[in-house]
């Protein structure tokens, strides 16, 4: 495609747009490395955030992908125990990271005109590794990065990621909604063990976390045994009636 033909990775990930929206609406110029199309695919997350919530984390981007498949072998390898290695009671804590390097890498990019981000992010160390470009700390964190997704379901996700911090604030006020409908569920929890960001679904009727990835593992549809329990609609209300 000729709108991608000089751009870089950076470029074709929607997080560039976040960095350079001050530099662009300050200077008029994008920063360093990042093009048009980095804006355009900010956009389209940012309506599609807006609608269904935090789903390019969930179905879209590729490094999700790459450390959901590592996790899958960390769950033959650990069975039960994959993804509750830290306890909940840190993991609450840890989650808050991921806004501190959130508005460090925005500041800093806004401060220098550069891709700060870039000299650690992994995933650009895992797509382009091979070009010589890519700072060792960035290959050190991939190979971290690596090695937590046995243990830990997305680790990237919910300690660090920048752009899921930003997204997943969307999750607040998106327009279809995941719903619980308490009046049918039996209480089995097997929605809290499916989800990979260990969100507590059993003890809420609209699931709004700003970790949720949107992956709907969750649902009736996928792995709750009762139809209807768990639901991604539009409707404020839940129905109260009892199915039985």
């Amino acid at each position: 495609m000729p709108f991608f033909s000089n751009a870089s990775l950076h470029s074709l990930c929607p997080f560039g747009g976040v960095v350079s929206v001050y530099k662009l609406i300050t200077e008029g110029t994008f920063v360093q490395k990042i093009h048009e199309s980095s804006f355009v695919l900010l956009a389209i997350v940012i309506v599609l955030s807006i609608l269904f919530g935090s789903v390019f984390c969930g179905f879209v981007c590729p490094f999700g992908s790459v450390q959901e498949w590592i996790g899958k072998l960390g769950k033959i390898i650990f069975k039960k125990r994959f993804n509750k290695f830290i306890p909940s009671k840190y993991d609450k804590y840890f989650r808050y990271f991921r806004y501190v390097v959130l508005l460090w890498v925005v500041y800093i990019t806004a401060k220098t005109g550069t891709l700060v981000f870039a000299n650690i992010d992994p995933y650009h160390a895992l797509f382009t590794f091979w070009t010589g470009e890519v700072a060792i700390q960035a290959l050190i964190f991939l190979i971290v990065v690596i090695i937590l997704s046995f243990i830990i379901e997305r680790p990237f996700c919910k300690y660090f990621c920048p752009l899921g911090a930003f997204v997943g604030l969307f999750n607040l006020i998106r327009i279809f909604k995941i719903k619980r409908n308490p009046s049918y569920c039996i209480s089995c929890k097997k929605c809290n063990s499916v989800c990979p960001m260990n969100i507590d679904v059993h003890s809420k009727e609209v699931i709004n976390d700003p970790q949720c990835v949107t992956c709907l593992q969750c649902s009736s549809e996928i792995s709750c045994p009762v139809e209807n329990t768990i639901v991604f609609e539009t409707r404020r209300g839940i129905k109260n009636e009892n199915k039985y």
